[in-house]
């Protein structure tokens, strides 16, 4: 049997995070976009062999355990300790690890989904075990809730699957132009100095939307709480500069990843190309994605 599950990418605009005992208390608040792109999962399941076995592997090539101790925590939770046979779990992600679009969250609760449908289970509860192994490991705290909402998402209350409460803003004609440069290591961030100033300026930042619910006025708070935070400086910053020259929405940080992300139409997607073909800086572009994940057996 091979099932295949699609998770967007999902790029968080700003947050602020909230720690509880209970990893599905866990989460945090803000706002982001889910995308077009993201990550594909296959899970293989054979029977016949003498033992239960799970493999896990990265676009293309196996990792062990320690490398991807979410993805496989989740599998070996669904899979029944009875089963005899080989489950493979081949992740494939269309943008970097550790960039900041979701692809830890993307890998588990696509193997969620996918494990859930070959040997049973609910959505919700597929989602709380991706969600909870997430926490636990320090994968990210919204990415699997924002996930499951797509769109342009606004993480209203803090929690995981079932708990945390989230909405979506209107829109129309965006597309979204990424600029993934590096990779930030998400726990390194919530373990440090700024953690503080995200605590204030995210929840004040969620008040700000609220207020005045749209998609230009998320970019313009998003912008506001990467660079108060400390978050957006330095070099990135003055390229963000440089792509508010050609787009009328001001560009903003991919939280949390060294890099940019806009929501641009029309004519100013191919003046903000023109700009950073001519920097040599690497791009790429999706539409917005507004449905749930998708889960089935896959045929080829």
């Amino acid at each position: 049997m091979l099932i295949r599950a699609f998770v967007p990418a999902h790029i968080t605009a700003f947050f602020a995070p909230l720690r509880k005992e209970d990893p599905l208390q866990t989460g945090s608040v803000g706002a982001g976009v889910n995308l077009s792109k993201g990550t594909n999962v296959f899970a293989s399941i054979e029977t016949g062999t003498l033992e239960r076995h799970i493999h896990v592997a990265f676009n293309g090539e196996p990792v062990k355990r320690n490398e991807a101790i979410i993805s496989y925590s989740v599998a070996e939770e669904i899979v029944p300790e009875d089963f005899i046979g080989e489950v493979e779990i081949w992740q494939y992600f269309d943008f970097p690890n550790g960039y900041g679009f979701g692809n830890s969250a993307g890998g588990a609760l696509g193997t969620a989904l996918s494990l859930g449908y070959a040997f049973g289970g609910t959505w919700l509860g597929m989602a709380r075990i991706a969600h909870r192994y997430e926490v636990m490991h320090g994968g990210g705290l919204g990415d699997v809730v924002a996930q499951l909402t797509g769109g342009i998402e606004v993480r209203v209350k803090a929690g995981g699957p079932g708990i945390g409460v989230t909405d979506n803003l209107f829109f129309e004609d965006y597309r979204v132009l990424v600029v993934p440069l590096g990779p930030l290591h998400t726990r390194e961030v919530l373990d440090g100095d700024a953690i503080k100033s995200i605590e204030v300026e995210g929840r004040r930042a969620l008040e700000g939307l609220l207020r005045e619910p749209s998609p230009e006025r998320m970019m313009l708070l998003a912008r506001n709480f990467a660079e108060k935070t400390g978050l957006l400086g330095g070099e990135l910053l003055e390229l963000a500069r440089e792509l508010d020259r050609v787009i009328s929405s001001p560009s903003s940080m991919i939280m949390l990843g060294k890099g940019l992300f806009a929501l641009v139409r029309g004519e100013e997607l191919g003046r903000a190309k023109n700009l950073l073909a001519d920097l040599d800086v690497p791009y790429d572009v999706a539409d917005i994605y507004t449905e749930r994940p998708r889960v089935g057996r896959w045929v080829g």
